[in-house]
């Protein structure tokens, strides 16, 4: 019999009513906004109540080696690892992002887990659910209707047209939107010139949301933001074109973290969902502050391998929000470090090359190199890290050694078999007793990989080099013309958030395993002021994804029942 769906299994279970979950917590009725009998908000004043007399709980962050166009395995073990805390008997939350659509209805499907280890409601979770994504694509867009209205209004603020950096958003992966031009029709029809559309989840308004502490943080932050500039170089921001009081409130219900639950009836706290390859990566601070007040231990994600969100985690997240992790979990898989020692090739969308089913413990433990650079790259920030092997039917036992020998050798706390995708919370006990040692024995020394003062390409260089084991960085004109003008403006004491590919620890995709030699080319720099950081663009980036010959959304439709069908 084959394995079912993930939208079979998610089916399969009773949900509990989500006010029952709450209540587990210590969440009062009244501080729930509800969305059915399966889904709500909770208020911003449930975390201040609850702030004030209860200790945090433990926080662990789960990230990966560098993936394969697969991925990993990292939302599913995020759950299965609560799960397997749960059925230990520590409370436990899961906290994770929420996906964009483009990607659902593309080629990779949906990001509520896999197996027995999901977030449930999973279509929910896929799609709508509470409307934060929406109000986000509302609240970017109406800056950037304010902006073509000035420009169309005689031009008040000085904006130099070729100045304008504000884009236009869309949750819908559009290859056609990626360059366009605005404004045609004549005078009344606005002020003609290029821009593009981005990915909702790409927006800086998303990144705002997921760093903003409180409602009042989030008018500030909104009022940074950048838009454009003026013919001298000034900076016109979100407050300067009157609008930030208006996007502010646009997102007055979405800044409020969402409640779901696990297939076991754990709780999962829903926030924000900024790419891992241009963002930070990461949930939202507010939905942490408010598991880590609720539960004995709080699993939260981070895009990509370690080299991207985990280093976004701890250099943008930690330092905005003060808290300091406890543990980390890397996820690694057999096939993935197999291809990463030179067998086979992994393409999303295609059958998995035979090669990488056959026993081949010699590529598995070449490929461990790129393991044992991400336990590094958990470790330098003086975080303890536990491995968990993500298992496959087809991993032999010799394989699994090889890994469990080279993650030690690299100095995780310990390397654990999880099977967690067939066997659910079960199949991530061993993996939740060692988390639980490693975030519980005091080891963690937590400190950033660079103080605020550090001047910009400093910072840059420190990531490069440490972080992704370049021998330095190269800077183009425009990137250094840039730094000297942020550095310029104040924004100096910024963080880096690097955008790069997350296929590589290079800023080259096509470099495996564990590359050396190699320099990280910075074309240019982007300001994001409102959410608190700078960006290095390494290569080409791309901000909205195409879809594929054949999308994932031609599979999804309903039934004769009026059921969602076909959603993976």
């Amino acid at each position: 019999m084959s394995f079912p769906s993930d939208l079979e299994i998610a089916r399969a279970v009773t949900p509990r009513p989500i006010i029952d979950i709450a209540r587990d917590l210590g969440i009062e009725d009244s501080e729930l906004e509800l969305y059915g009998p399966t889904k709500a908000k909770v208020t911003l004043d449930a975390i201040t109540r609850l702030e004030a007399d209860r200790p945090r709980g433990k926080y662990v962050v789960v990230t990966a080696i560098t993936p394969t166009p697969l991925g990993e395995g990292k939302s599913t073990t995020t759950v299965g690892l609560a799960q397997g805390l749960n059925r230990l008997g520590h409370k436990a939350s899961v906290n994770i992002r929420q996906p964009s659509l483009g990607p659902v209805f593309g080629i990779k499907g949906g990001a509520a887990g896999g197996g027995y280890s999901q977030v449930i409601p999973m279509e929910d979770f896929n799609l709508h659910l509470t409307g934060d994504v929406h109000a986000i694509g509302a609240a970017h867009n109406l800056a950037a209707a304010f902006l073509d209205n000035s420009l169309h209004h005689k031009n008040p603020l000085g904006i130099d047209p070729h100045g304008v950096l504000w884009p236009r958003v869309m949750d819908i992966s559009d290859r056609a939107l990626r360059h366009v031009v605005i404004g045609l029709g004549g005078r009344a029809d606005g002020v003609p010139r290029e821009t593009e559309f981005v990915i909702t989840v790409a927006s800086e308004v998303m990144a705002v949301l997921a760093l903003a502490t409180d409602l009042f943080d989030l008018r500030a932050r909104l009022a940074r933001i950048v838009l454009a500039t003026r013919t001298d170089g000034t900076a016109v921001t979100a407050e300067d074109l009157g609008v930030a009081g208006s996007m502010t409130v646009l997102l007055r219900d979405a800044i409020k973290p969402n409640l779901l639950q696990t297939l076991e009836g754990g709780p999962a706290f829903v926030h924000c969902g900024p790419f891992g390859n241009i963002a930070h990566g990461n949930n939202s601070i507010i939905a942490d502050r408010l598991a880590l007040v609720t539960n004995e231990i709080v699993c939260t994600e981070a895009g990509f391998g370690a080299d991207m969100g985990a280093e976004k985690f701890f250099d943008i997240k930690c330092r905005a929000s003060g808290l300091a992790p406890d543990a980390a979990v890397v996820v690694a898989t057999v096939r993935a470090l197999k291809m990463h020692g030179g067998v086979g090739k992994i393409v999303a969308g295609k059958p998995l090359d035979p090669a990488l089913l056959e026993e081949n413990v010699e590529a598995t433990r070449l490929g461990g190199q790129n393991l044992a650079k991400q336990i590094e790259n958990v470790t330098m920030f003086g975080i303890p890290a536990v491995v968990a092997i993500n298992a496959f039917p087809t991993d032999t036992p010799a394989e699994v050694e090889a890994i469990r020998e080279v993650a030690l050798a690299a100095g995780a706390r310990d390397a654990v078999v999880a099977t967690h995708f067939a066997d659910g919370g079960a199949g991530a006990t061993e993996l939740a007793e060692a988390v639980w040692a490693a975030a519980n024995d005091g080891s963690a020394q937590f400190q950033l990989l660079y103080p605020d003062e550090m001047p910009l390409a400093e910072k840059i260089v420190t990531i490069a080099t440490r972080v992704y084991g370049a021998d330095g960085v190269e800077f183009l004109p425009a990137a250094r013309k840039s730094l000297k003008q942020f550095e310029d403006l104040g924004y100096g004491q910024l963080p880096i958030c690097m955008a790069k590919s997350q296929y590589s620890l290079s800023h080259d995709g096509a470099l495996k395993n564990r590359p050396t030699g190699f320099t990280v080319p910075i074309r240019e720099v982007r300001l994001s002021a409102g959410a608190g950081f700078v960006t290095p663009l390494c290569g080409e980036m791309r901000t909205m994804p195409g879809l594929p010959s054949r999308p994932g959304g031609e599979r999804i439709d309903i039934d004769a029942d009026g059921n969602i069908v076909g959603l993976f």
